[in-house]
């Protein structure tokens, strides 16, 4: 784990910490000085040169190497899309629903995005397939159950975004390629706290946005598609930066890039490409490793404290982090109490989520906990039998 020193000198980059104490990156990660310098960088090009494309598409080409380097994958394997439902509704428009495999399953854990999305299928020929979770969790067995010869994809995600849980990804991978099936992980609220590994996990799919915890601003997201794949989806969801040679300009023709970028639209979001990787190296400079097994040593520590004050805790007891979340009688209550102490967290139905990233500290674990002893009426409370 990096020492006090070097964490203190990680904090000091992120100017929100000069007067909150900020355990949101669950919802939008803390901006960095590294970030708003690259944005900068953009912005004086923009003022320098007024139009200089050849010089922004060689920063999305640039931002497009270093995030297939963070997840072990090559450029032409990855998409740069605005967002994770641009992606997953790129592919979602590829698959073909008229044969014998049409089903997608998928937890009741994931963001509302992914169900929205395959739902929205169903008049195309899917069947969807919701397996339900048992005491906050969603175990591999209960996919096991569910997925079948006529099982065509599972999308999951890697952890929830309303209580914590973490997937067992290996396993249900396992099970899907078993049986046929394709795999589809949403690493949204985990990506960027640890190593990944696309080919490791073997998936088929794998998407992500980069505000939470990638540090960066909203509007830029990947997809990573196996590369065996590319070749045999052709969405109908596309754009001319989806095209094989975006520049012909050519109205006339359907020509899809034969390298992942085929899953991509219109216009890339060039201001946002910029801070991808500056936000990238400043992580990378930490090591990936090293956040993981910070942050989950303050998820920890918060789960302990909450089961001292018999808070009830909505969070399985093993987490890894990056989430934890609290039951409460009434979250956004809890919220603006806790913002009132210039402590920022966010709120899901009756769940209190507290975000751990490398420059947060038990300094802060101990401030949230301190408010809430001080508030126990506004929680849930675990007094046993």
């Amino acid at each position: 784990m990096p020492t006090c020193t070097e964490f203190a000198s990680v904090r000091a980059r992120f100017p929100v910490f000069k007067n909150k104490i900020y355990l949101n990156s669950c919802s939008q990660g803390a901006l960095s000085d590294a970030v708003e310098a690259s944005l900068l960088q953009h912005i004086r090009s923009w003022h320098e040169d007024g139009s200089p494309w050849e010089r922004w598409v060689e920063q999305y080409e640039s931002a497009r190497a270093s995030f297939a380097r963070f997840i072990g994958a090559q450029p032409d394997e990855v998409a740069i899309v605005p967002c994770a439902s641009t992606g997953i509704s790129a592919i979602a428009s590829a698959l073909n629903f008229s044969g014998q495999r049409r089903k997608v399953v998928m937890g009741e854990f994931e963001f509302p995005t992914m169900g929205q999305i395959w739902l929205a299928q169903q008049s195309r020929g899917a069947e969807i397939q919701f397996v339900a979770a048992k005491d906050g969790r969603i175990p591999a067995s209960a996919y096991a159950e569910a997925i079948d010869e006529r099982t065509l994809l599972v999308p999951l995600t890697h952890v929830c975004f309303m209580n914590g849980a973490r997937s067992d990804v290996p396993a249900i991978t396992k099970l899907a390629r078993d049986r046929g099936a394709l795999t589809m992980l949403d690493d949204y609220q985990d990506c960027g706290t640890r190593p990944v590994d696309v080919k490791a996990l073997d998936l088929d799919f794998y998407v992500s946005g980069a505000l939470k915890y990638m540090l960066c601003p909203s509007g830029v997201a990947f997809l990573y598609v196996r590369p065996e794949l590319i070749r045999s989806l052709t969405p109908t969801i596309t754009g001319w930066f989806g095209q094989r040679n975006p520049f012909a300009f050519d109205v006339k023709h359907f020509d899809p890039a034969v390298t992942a970028r085929r899953f991509e639209s219109g216009s890339p979001p060039i201001p946002h490409v910029y801070a991808v990787p500056a936000a990238l190296e400043l992580l990378g400079s930490v090591g990936f490793d090293r956040i993981a097994e910070h942050v989950a040593t303050l998820a920890q520590a918060l789960l302990a404290g909450a089961r001292e004050l018999k808070i009830k805790i909505k969070t399985p007891a093993d987490t890894r982090g990056p989430l934890v979340v609290l039951q409460m009688k009434n979250s956004e209550a809890a919220v603006k109490k806790l913002a009132s102490h210039n402590i920022v967290v966010s709120n899901r139905m009756d769940g209190l989520r507290v975000s751990f990233h490398l420059y947060n500290t038990l300094d802060d674990v101990g401030a949230v906990l301190e408010v809430l002893q001080e508030n126990l009426n506004l929680t849930v409370r675990d007094l046993g039998d």
